[in-house]
């Protein structure tokens, strides 16, 4: 809006206007009087004083407020011919034009077309001579298009700064957002990494506890029991500390692994009691993230087993269909609930593979079937995410 102080605006232009009568400064439209005879240039403040009258408030109606400084300026220019009104009109139409939307400047651009090809049509009938008429058009073309130029120019200005601001914001709310998605990522990459790579060493190790101890007090089952729960043991304080590194350095990435841990959780599984009939069809050079993907499925899938179906006869499967999806399917039958002290699941185990088969554009289905537990999965072989 305008900086100027509309109460001292209206009181400076109603100052000039004494000092323009008091310096006779009237009759400048000489050539549209109606009057028959020269009067005071105190006159001029009847219509001036009035005109002043309107400035303080513009910023509340600039339009209509110009409407009637127009018609006080007509009045003037009939009668004394002063010059504040033709001031008021000019800084009403700047406040006009400010304040209007880009369609009401088009239509206040217009308007001064229309009115400074009136005042020509209008000085050359008043004097008949084209000479008269062209000054006259030239003058109040240059002032009001000056004018309106200016305003028309600040108000773009205006509007750029808000588009910019407007963007800026929008710039800045998207970031925040990007922030909180990939904070999110993060936190659920975590409790992924958390869960497959600790989650999982922990219960091994609650098991094998469990089985060294439920078994008769023989030395060497004692020890090859106790050993494997030192190993376990071992593999999650590696994990943990690979963590704690990622998570202190802020970069890096916990190494998961991929598909040629494969036989290693066979084995292990095979040590347990499990009888694991292993059939790998995948063709090898498969994507690392897929890779890991499915040694994730079998693992949990296991772990599953070691839980809640201790001695099951377990098929591991894997292939790919005829679309070239890498496939795999881990199908458990009979088996028996451990011993207690039993570790209560979350159920984010399978959870977390879904979230990640989906990540990779797939999908993961695991529930009851003839008779037992059955884990399908379905990965495109393509899949880098």
């Amino acid at each position: 809006m305008l900086s100027h102080r509309p109460l001292a605006d209206a009181l400076g232009f109603a100052v000039l206007a004494v000092v323009f009568a008091a310096l006779g400064l009237v009759g400048l439209w000489t050539a549209f009087s109606v009057l028959s005879a020269p009067v005071s240039p105190w006159w001029s403040l009847v219509i001036a004083l009035p005109a002043c009258a309107l400035v303080p408030f513009r910023q509340r109606a600039p339009l209509p407020l110009l409407g009637a400084a127009l018609v006080l300026f007509v009045a003037d220019l009939l009668t004394v011919g002063g010059i504040v009104t033709l001031v008021v009109v000019l800084d009403l139409l700047y406040a006009a034009t400010l304040a209007a939307t880009p369609r009401g400047r088009r239509r206040i651009l217009t308007g001064i077309a229309v009115g400074v090809a009136a005042a020509g049509i209008a000085g050359l009938a008043a004097s008949d001579d084209v000479r008269v008429a062209v000054l006259v058009a030239l003058q109040l073309g240059a002032l009001a298009g000056m004018d309106y130029w200016y305003a028309t120019s600040v108000a773009q200005a205006h509007e750029l700064v808000a588009l910019h601001r407007e963007r800026a914001e929008d710039a800045e709310r998207l970031a925040a957002s990007d922030r909180a998605e990939a904070v999110r990522r993060e936190r659920e990459q975590m409790a992924r990494e958390l869960h497959d790579l600790v989650a999982g060493h922990v219960a091994a190790i609650a098991i094998r506890a469990e089985a060294a101890l439920s078994v008769d007090g023989e030395a060497t089952g004692d020890r090859a029991a106790l050993r494997a729960v030192r190993e376990s043991s071992l593999e999650a304080h590696q994990a943990l500390r690979s963590m704690i590194s990622v998570l202190r350095a802020g970069d890096g990435a916990v190494a998961a692994p991929g598909r040629s841990a494969l036989p290693a959780l066979i084995d292990d599984a095979r040590r347990h009691g499990l009888t694991v009939k292993f059939d790998d069809r995948l063709a090898a050079g498969i994507p690392s993230p897929v890779g890991q993907a499915v040694t994730r499925i079998v693992q949990e899938s296991l772990a599953n087993c070691l839980r809640h179906a201790a001695g099951a006869e377990v098929q591991v499967v894997l292939g790919t269909d005829d679309a070239g999806s890498v496939r795999v399917r881990v199908d458990s039958r009979g088996g028996r609930p451990a011993a207690q002290p039993s570790i209560q699941g979350s159920g984010w185990g399978l959870e977390l593979l879904q979230e990640r088969t989906r990540a990779l554009g797939g999908r993961l289905h695991a529930g009851p079937a003839d008779g037992g537990w059955s884990v399908r999965a379905t990965i495109p072989a393509a899949a880098t995410a």
